[in-house]
């Protein structure tokens, strides 16, 4: 259980401060009291609470002094001011000063100080959660800056990260099977997959290429795991949802991207499943080939055209919904296959092999890749990434 919010009330005349102490304490607050200024001052220095309840009319040291004492020791600790001073001019003066309401006394429903206590907790919790956000954004920024400058001073540290930043293959969650392969063209790749849980119920993956191969577009590479990351540590810092939108998260990607002036661009398959409803939201940003989807009776191309992310601004992207059925293979693979083989070839070969899938456990990558692993071990015309999404 959540320990009880500390709230603080200054206040001089006993009646008063009994009335409210009493009303909040069976409210489910820890309740401390002060009847001056300069105690009120050290017992918010002692115990630091969660919200200052203050009278502006006190013994010892004015109400302003106080005020403005405890915001400028903590400007994110909430003051109320209660007081019987109901003059615009004193509201005025309490508000610029820090206060975050200002209540006139006499209190006759005691329901409007505690809604009021209760609406600047939330505020000061929203502010803390905002701050927490950025300083792990600023965490994540500097850690993309130390990647990026390990991947200019060696390509062997370089594809080291990259590979750490791939997910386990053959990853499973809850009934959904995730499996990848990674070929790159040259030493580090501008082609990237991941997959990861979101929350209790929804799964995210995305399969990603940059324009160009080698070091340059293995950055940006890079970029897009830690902005990613940024996004997911949105939902669970700040309560923010994008995550679980696809064409949203791509808009956001691809202004995010824009603003880099990287000279660079890419394409992306963004995809969530709900595990609770076996649902499929998606949103594609111009990759191609299609995912291919074997639903139990036939194989199907999954044809969601899109553009590109970083080539503009004002990028709009669709958001696409389907029901998964009972039992699937989703495959996806990017367009460096095609330099192998045209894209007939390559819908025929692999809807083959999708065809059959259901007949085992499932989609045999290693029959898949047959030929790729030599291929690799050579030299590539592009690179190759490829994603196996099962459930049976």
């Amino acid at each position: 259980m959540a320990e009880a919010a500390k709230i603080l009330t200054i206040e001089d005349e006993p009646p008063i401060r009994r009335g409210i102490v009493a009303y909040l304490t069976d409210s489910g607050f820890t309740m401390l009291e002060a009847n001056d200024g300069p105690s009120g001052i050290e017992t918010f220095r002692r115990e630091h609470p969660d919200v200052v309840l203050c009278d502006l009319r006190l013994p010892g040291m004015d109400g302003l002094e106080v005020l403005s004492t405890i915001t400028a020791e903590s400007p994110e600790t909430p003051v109320i001011v209660v007081s019987g001073v109901s003059l615009l001019n004193y509201a005025v003066q309490a508000l610029k000063r820090g206060a975050w309401d200002y209540i006139t006394k006499p209190i006759h429903d005691m329901a409007v100080l505690e809604s009021a206590v209760r609406r600047v907790l939330d505020h000061a919790e929203l502010l803390r959660q905002n701050r927490q956000y950025r300083e792990n954004l600023e965490t994540l920024n500097q850690e993309l800056t130390r990647t990026l400058q390990q991947l200019q001073e060696d390509e062997e540290a370089g594809r080291r990260i990259q590979l750490q930043m791939l997910p386990e293959d053959n990853k499973c969650f809850g009934v959904y099977t995730f499996r990848r392969r990674l070929y790159p063209s040259m030493y580090l790749s501008g082609d990237f997959v991941d997959y990861f849980p979101i929350d209790d119920h929804h799964i995210g993956f995305y399969m990603a290429d940059v324009s160009g191969h080698g070091a340059a577009s293995a950055f940006v590479t890079v970029m897009i795991n830690t902005l990613m990351t940024q996004y997911r540590e949105a939902l669970w810092q700040a309560g923010d949802k994008t995550i679980l939108q696809p064409q949203e998260i791509l808009k956001r990607l691809n202004r995010d991207v824009y603003r880099q002036s990287l000279d660079k661009h890419l394409t992306m398959f963004y995809g969530v499943i709900d595990q609770t409803e076996n649902t499929l939201v998606c949103s594609n940003a111009g990759q191609f080939p299609y995912p291919l989807l074997n639903d139990g009776r036939e194989v199907r191309t999954l044809e969601y055209p899109g553009q590109p992310i970083g080539m503009f601004y004002d990028a709009e992207f669709t958001l696409c919904q389907l029901d998964l059925p009972a039992a699937f293979d989703l495959m996806m693979v990017s367009d460096g296959i095609l330099e192998l083989m045209p894209v007939e070839a390559l819908q025929k070969r692999y809807g083959e092999l999708l065809s059959h899938s259901m007949e085992g456990t499932g989609l045999d990558l290693k029959e898949m890749t047959a030929g790729l692993e030599v291929l690799a071990d050579k030299h590539l015309p592009d690179d190759i990434a490829i994603m196996v999404i099962t459930r049976h």
